[in-house]
């Protein structure tokens, strides 16, 4: 005698089969959705994530609360660009750059002798430090050296081979002088250095690591710089402030500073690479 033949569906499958399989696809829907409820979840907006990279990533509080976001990176590895948008709508990770008014950038951004934001030697490009000559931060490609050096413009820069460098304008720190510091920052005209605002710089140490930094807390400039003394690893620190306030913004994956979401004119990115 046959086996009895159980009813099948339009697919021609056997109800049975039919039944087990959208029970399989609900459970399927149910764990993808609790999955998707449970992942930490990116603003709108925040296209960068899952790039490749090359950087570490450490959060450090320091006496006084001050919490510095850090990212530790080769100089080779920097890109300055102009981007004239909030950094968590541009998909690069980095940090904001020098200071800017509207769209001109009013700090030195220049690499391989080319300004980043336009011509060489105009208003604005990212050849000049306005009014004032001011701490750069300078990778010497050819020496693979890094320093801070004072400069009113693109011209002043002082490396091997003019082909192979980057120049970061911003503000000296000169973390290795503490009786000199705040005169020189006074003399080179530091905006609010007296007031609790978000701080963004760009420090390296002896051995040639460089670190993309910026707060979450408000802070002084002096406090910001007394954090940097204390969290950054490393012995010969020098570095440079950069924009503050609500221009001071970070993209990484492990964190996603976006100041007040203002845009601004450039960013100090970073080679994507394996």
């Amino acid at each position: 005698m046959s086996a009895p033949i159980k009813p099948a569906g339009r697919s021609g499958r056997p109800l049975w089969r039919r039944r087990a399989l959208l029970a399989a696809a609900a459970l399927l829907a149910v764990a993808a959705a609790a999955y998707l409820l449970a992942r930490p979840q990116r603003q709108a907006g925040e296209v960068f994530s899952g790039l490749p990279h090359r950087y570490a990533y450490e959060m450090a509080e320091a006496a006084g609360g001050v919490r510095l976001h850090m990212m530790a990176v080769q100089p080779e590895d920097v890109e300055l660009r102009a981007v004239n948008a909030p950094l968590r709508e541009i998909a690069a990770y980095g940090i904001n750059g020098g200071f800017f008014y509207g769209t001109d950038l009013l700090s030195v951004a220049v690499v391989n002798d080319a300004p980043a934001a336009g011509a060489r030697g105009a208003y604005g490009s990212g050849w000049f430090n306005a009014k004032y000559a001011r701490g750069t931060l300078v990778w010497d490609g050819a020496a693979d050296k890094l320093s801070v050096q004072v400069v009113s413009s693109g011209d002043d820069i002082a490396v091997a081979d003019r082909s192979r460098y980057w120049a970061q304008g911003g503000i000296s720190m000169n973390l290795q002088r503490e009786d000199k510091w705040a005169a020189a920052a006074e003399a080179e005209h530091l905006p609010f250095a007296a007031d609790k605002r978000l701080r963004s710089g760009l420090v390296y140490n002896a051995d040639g690591q460089l670190w993309l930094l910026v707060t979450d807390t408000l802070c002084t400039a002096a406090d910001f710089r007394s954090a940097v003394l204390q969290s950054v690893p490393g012995a010969g620190l020098e570095g440079i402030f950069l924009d503050g306030d609500g221009s001071s913004q970070m993209n990484a994956d492990e964190a996603v500073l976006p100041g007040d979401s203002r845009p601004v004119v450039q960013m100090i990115a970073l080679r994507s690479g394996e």
